[in-house]
């Protein structure tokens, strides 16, 4: 079998202090792949920069005119997802096989070998899943353990504890590719592409330098969006919520006649007021559901690129 041109694709946004060690490391596993035969002396890394605004272009650019870097500068910062897919775009047509990682070095670089190990045996996607989350907060720890859990109770097919360090073939990333919408969220769109699958696990690390990039406000995005786009069960129980709703108010309304004729009723305001704030904040509620769901569909109607690409350097 020949011997498969490998692209490690990393996003980057703002990781000017982990760079060095991640672009080190990562040229001595291709060195070692490659002296083992596994991979093309070929093969590289690709870094997008996702619309940075210290001096990772800079060091980016510098590691494009060595022989194991590749580098894609994103006009603008259009989010991690976003990268990913400007990373693979631009290189399936040059690699028989990309790998997906942060730069942050979290994620275990050495299981990459497995990875590539796997795809020799036939396998076009291979996940890279954590054994275990003791590095998390428990906070960070409950709630993701929640968000796969509703989403396998919405009907979506995800992977627990995988985010983006996976291994694709080139046949698996264009046909990831076909998938058009703008409301990214690829780890639940990889699932959908089938081919033959497989799962490395590893220890997720601390992080190597630097902070991360993903604070609550769009750990939770993410959610919606992964929720949202795979799912329209949301929209199903607020319509059940509804239904419940009406047969309760059937049942307070023949409470109140009875009640009327029988001369036990009761004259106040307290239930009045709080079934007007129940049933407001229901309607509410739904109508944020909706309106969700027609905000995505408002974006996918105007069909705006994805990204703009400023530069690309590659040897």
């Amino acid at each position: 079998m020949k011997n498969p041109v490998l692209h490690i694709v990393v996003p980057c946004y703002n990781e000017q202090d982990v760079l060095p060690l991640t672009h080190n490391r990562l040229v001595a596993l291709l060195h070692s792949l490659a002296e083992a035969r596994l991979v093309s002396e070929d093969s590289r890394v690709t870094y997008v920069d996702d619309g940075s605004t210290d001096s990772t272009w800079d060091i980016l650019a510098g590691y494009a005119e060595q022989s194991h870097g590749c580098a894609l500068r994103l006009s603008t910062n259009v989010g991690q997802q976003n990268a990913l897919l400007a990373g693979l775009e631009a290189v399936v047509d040059r690699a028989d096989v990309i790998v997906t990682m942060d730069a942050d070095l979290q994620d275990d670089i050495e299981v990459i070998r497995q990875m590539v190990e796997r795809y020799r045996q036939g396998c076009d996607i291979v996940y890279g899943v954590r054994r275990h989350r003791r590095s998390d907060t428990w906070f960070k720890r409950t709630t993701a353990l929640a968000f796969y859990r509703l989403m396998r109770h919405l009907g979506v097919s995800s992977v627990y504890n995988h985010a983006d360090f996976r291994l694709m073939s080139r046949r698996a990333v264009k046909a990831l590719l076909c998938y058009r919408e703008r409301n990214l969220f690829l780890r639940g769109v990889v699932t959908l592409v089938g081919f033959k699958t497989d799962r490395v696990y590893y220890d997720r690390a601390e992080r190597a330098a630097g902070h991360s990039k993903y604070p609550l406000h769009r750990m939770v995005g993410m959610a919606v969006d992964g929720i949202t786009s795979f799912s329209i069960r949301p929209v199903r129980m607020v319509l059940t919520l509804g239904v419940v709703f009406m047969f309760i108010a059937l049942a307070m309304l023949a409470y109140v006649l009875i009640a009327y004729f029988t001369g036990r009723a009761v004259s106040g305001w307290a239930s009045i007021v709080l079934s007007l704030w129940f049933i407001g904040g229901c309607i509410l509620v739904g109508l944020g559901v909706v309106g969700e769901y027609i905000g995505k569909i408002y974006i996918e109607v105007k069909d705006r690129p994805r990204y703009h690409v400023e530069q690309i350097i590659i040897k």
